[in-house]
């Protein structure tokens, strides 16, 4: 199987370097200045383990691979708010033997949130939600930090909307000889509610810094409780925050093995480096979507949903808003 990583950043990065030092064909897909230091320094990923520079294909788009194989695999790894743009790309690309992307290649959603797996269903009719347990970041062009150890990452994988198969046992197979974990489960997506529910924080973290104090924390804790609440009402499962514990165990431990500080999640790392956009439409942006249509009132989430976009929009560094603030801001989204 050949991996076509879709979005080489830190969690694309993190897998499709692990994949290519296990061995396994990878090609990474990259667009701007990653794309350029990709093609011209390889990826470097750095690990508990030490940097490896993995010096693989990279195209920017999928013109530049023509025919694709029926052993392609297609890792969506993109933000959610550039999915479909990635998605319509990649459908109509024709597979040898007959056919097309969307028709025949299975397409596996490595993203936070639940959107992408409905927005790729429209269009490919084998597509995987995979729940990332991945302490990853894009350090600069072309360099990955992954410092999970013993195991980079966790990457539940199932059939969307439910079930398994071969190819989901293979697929893990592959990762499971790369430094991850890669448990088939036929509810993948209750492993991804449980971790949007988790993600709910990434809003805060990015605008305010690591949560670390008292009131972020309380923060959290209510933005979760409103989508603890909305889940409930729309009759969504998720697995509970003893599922989760029990299956990461001391299987990842963050270990700042250059000696820096720990720095924010994904959020946190678009404001950083201004990319403009944010993906908390698709964070606490989704709670707000089912709270609206369940009848469940989410002030808190559409706060921070809202606080969040307005940092991508004006170009504001990460972590420059006191947590204070931000609770002032959640508070007067409950009066």
């Amino acid at each position: 199987m050949r991996y076509l990583i879709i979005g080489a950043g830190a969690v694309g990065g993190a897998i499709g370097g692990r994949l290519a030092q296990a061995g396994h064909d990878v090609v990474l897909v990259a667009r701007g200045k990653q794309y350029e230091a990709l093609r011209d320094h390889g990826l470097r990923l750095v690990t508990p383990g030490g940097p490896h520079i993995h010096r693989l294909p990279v195209v920017a788009g999928p013109g530049e691979l023509g025919e694709l194989s029926p052993d392609d695999v297609l890792v969506l790894a993109v933000k959610t708010q550039d999915s479909v743009a990635a998605l319509e790309a990649w459908a109509g690309r024709p597979v040898a033997g007959g056919g097309t992307a969307a028709e025949r290649l299975p397409l596996v959603c490595a993203q936070n949130g639940v959107e992408s797996e409905r927005l790729a269903l429209r269009l490919f009719r084998r597509v995987y939600g995979m729940c990332v347990w991945l302490p990853a970041t894009f350090v600069e062009p072309g360099v990955v930090s992954a410092a999970g150890t013993p195991l980079t990452g966790i990457l539940h994988i199932g059939r969307y909307p439910g079930g398994t198969d071969e190819t989901a046992h293979r697929i893990s197979a592959d990762l499971e000889k790369s430094f991850f974990e890669a448990p088939v489960v036929p509810d993948v997506m209750r492993w991804k509610y449980a971790k949007l529910l988790g993600n709910l924080a990434n809003a805060i973290e990015a605008v305010s810094g690591v949560i670390t104090s008292e009131e972020g924390l309380t923060l959290h804790g209510r933005a979760r409780a409103e989508g603890e609440a909305v889940l409930a009402a729309a009759g969504i499962a998720f697995a509970s925050k003893e599922e989760e514990k029990e299956s990461r165990g001391d299987k990842i431990r963050f270990e700042p093995f250059d000696g820096s500080e720990r720095s924010g999640g994904s959020s946190w790392q678009s404001l950083s480096r201004a990319t403009g956009t944010i993906e908390s439409d698709y964070l606490n942006g989704e709670m707000g979507l089912l709270g609206r249509l369940h009848g469940v009132p989410t002030p808190v989430n559409d706060a921070l949903q809202s606080v969040a976009n307005r940092f991508a929009r004006e170009g504001r560094p990460a972590g420059s808003m006191t947590i204070r603030d931000l609770v002032a801001e959640a508070d007067a989204a409950t009066r």
